[in-house]
Order: structure tokens, then C-alpha cells, then sequence
């Protein structure tokens, strides 16, 4: 991953706070060229600096009423991969993390209603060989979501 300057921050703080902001837009508060920010942009892409963008989608408007974090505690922390593996076929499960702590895995899921979640608890997780427990975690509330604050050498 190549070094980031201070113009390359500053592009950064711009798209963290609005994403569908125009380049030129961009350039206006940067001082420099619309071309500029494509490049500027297209290299802070290719070296995987910006990961990703998109349209968060409200769950709650597709009906997972549930917010979950599950902690999962594998019989070997060398199974990490299979699990995710399987893992990787629960569409309900958004994030998964190897973790350090009283668990070897934690993951965030979503799921439409209690039902749902023991069967994707007791029929999907628990079933996956190598996983000896699980505790369940629901979250009642997202009260803070954002993207890593990018700080400029002036800033």
C-alpha cells in the first residue's frame, strides 16, 4: 500500500462524510483539478485504501427486525477458515471476525424475528463442526455508526 499525502486525506475526509459527493465538488474544496481527483481517487482504489462504496440498505426495511452479535468458540482456533467457510453460505451473517478474547470468532447477523434467530443459532451455527459454544448477544440499539475519522497533517 503506497504512503497517502495530505491531499489524498483530505479526498478521504470528503467521501467518508458523503460518498456521492461530484469530483468536482471534491476539487473545488481541495484547490486542484476534477481530473486530479479521478486519478487521485482511482489510486487510493487500486491500492485498496478505499474498499468500498455503496448504498447502506436499512435491514429493518427488508424486515430483520433482530440485530445479533453471536461470540463463537471454536474447539481449535486452526478450524477459523472452515468455519467461514461455511459461514459464508448464512446470508443472514453481514460480518465475521477472528477474534482474541473469550471467543475465537464474533460475528454480526440479522435475522426477521426470535424464530429465526434460535434456528440460525441452533440449526446453522451450532451444527457446524468445530464450533463448542455460542453467546448470543442482541443489540437493542445502533446509536453511533461511521467510517474511521481521517485526520490531515494540518488538522
Amino acid at each position: 500500500m503506497e504512503k497517502i499525502d495530505n491531499l489524498d486525506k483530505k479526498i478521504l475526509s470528503i467521501l467518508s462524510k458523503n460518498a456521492r459527493i461530484p469530483f468536482k465538488d471534491v476539487a473545488i474544496e481541495c484547490g486542484v483539478s476534477r481530473a486530479a481527483i479521478h486519478q487521485r481517487v482511482q489510486h487510493l482504489i487500486e491500492d485498496g485504501v478505499i474498499t468500498g462504496s455503496g448504498f447502506d440498505i436499512n435491514p429493518k426495511s427488508l424486515g430483520y427486525s433482530t440485530c445479533t452479535y453471536v461470540g463463537i468458540t471454536l474447539e481449535r482456533g486452526n478450524m477459523y477458515k472452515d468455519v467461514v467457510e461455511r459461514i459464508l453460505h448464512i446470508p443472514e451473517v453481514v460480518e465475521c471476525h477472528f477474534t482474541t478474547g473469550p471467543y475465537t470468532m464474533l460475528i454480526k447477523l440479522y435475522a426477521r424475528d426470535n424464530e429465526q434467530l434460535m434456528d440460525l443459532l441452533n440449526n446453522q451455527l451450532q451444527s457446524i463442526p468445530g464450533v463448542v459454544a455460542t453467546e448470543t448477544l442482541i443489540s437493542l440499539e445502533q446509536s453511533i455508526r461511521r467510517e474511521i475519522t481521517v485526520k490531515t497533517d494540518n488538522a
